[in-house]
């Protein structure tokens, strides 16, 4: 390779870190950021979130994540949601008049009001959410809860597969005195 061939390859290197940087200053020219200081600059859109009477609950109820779990729930597997209860057994019992455990006992839980059993200390987020667990807040709370109801004390990844969700529900529905009807 002769110097002229080397020279040229350089050139090459220079004249394309010259280019990367050209697009990047012009690129913070054209967008300014914001943010509360330097370290923390972010480049998005600030969203006004409406004060009065609106809580942070109301606004984590109105976002919808998953697709509906009612039709779901009519191809469900009582038997494949017994498989996945495993996961959850470590913290819940399903018994009637069952003891909690680091969870509460999820006998006769789908609509019964969030927070409801005396004997658990629940956090204060869910304590103040509101609601019944109903078949689509069940499925809501199973795929992230923590993203469902910010600061829950329930330290689960979540299930993404609406499939497994339909057929955990199911089981759960059963562990009841009278099972709520399918929707």
């Amino acid at each position: 390779m002769s110097a002229l061939e080397v020279n040229k390859i350089i050139a090459s290197l220079i004249m394309a870190f010259l280019i990367i940087t050209f697009i990047n200053v012009t690129g913070d020219l054209l967008v300014k950021k914001q943010g509360k200081d330097d370290q923390n600059n972010l480049t998005a859109y600030l969203v006004d979130i409406p004060e009065g009477d609106t809580n942070s609950s109301e606004i984590i109820k109105k976002r919808t994540v998953t697709e509906p779990i009612s039709a779901f729930l009519m191809n469900a597997s009582i038997k494949k949601g017994e498989k996945l209860f495993k996961k959850c057994g470590a913290c819940h019992s399903y018994n009637k008049g069952g003891k909690s455990k680091v969870g509460p006992n999820l006998w006769n839980l789908i609509n019964r009001p969030k927070g409801s059993i005396n004997d658990f200390s629940y956090s204060k987020t869910l304590s103040e959410f509101g609601g019944k667990w109903t078949f689509e807040e069940l499925s809501e709370f199973l795929y992230k809860p923590k993203q469902y109801i910010e600061n829950t004390k329930m330290n689960f990844a979540g299930l993404k597969e609406t499939e497994d969700r339909a057929n955990l529900i199911l089981f759960i529905r059963e562990k009841s005195d009278e099972p709520v009807p399918l929707p």
